[in-house]
């Protein structure tokens, strides 16, 4: 059964943060620090609520920002830093991003 978008890019932005944090923050396996559990939970709500739904493009393409600045601020910290190293890590979520955002 194929996952929803939203359900997919919710597990592709809980991998991106966790291994973010484990990297830069050197939070062991399964751990998140403070502030990084704080982006996911938000990131998570932002993606349940999304007024787009399905039909969502990626959140950098939308015309709507959702994300406070700060959060913004941070979730672009960590896409710059993991994007390139997400071909590596899954290479499959990494593709269908790329996908998304030419579409």
């Amino acid at each position: 059964m194929e996952m929803s978008r939203i359900e997919r890019e919710k597990r592709v932005v809980a991998e991106i943060i966790a291994t973010y944090c484990r990297r830069r923050h050197k939070e062991s396996e399964g751990a998140l620090c403070e502030n990084c559990h704080d982006l996911l939970r938000y990131a998570l709500l932002r993606l349940e609520h999304c007024p787009k739904g399905e039909d969502k493009t990626s959140c950098k393409k939308c015309d709507i920002h959702c994300y406070a600045s700060s959060y913004q601020t941070k979730i672009r910290e960590i896409m710059r830093y993991m994007g390139p190293r997400m071909l590596f890590i899954n290479p499959r979520a990494a593709m269908q991003h790329l996908l998304d955002e030419l579409s």
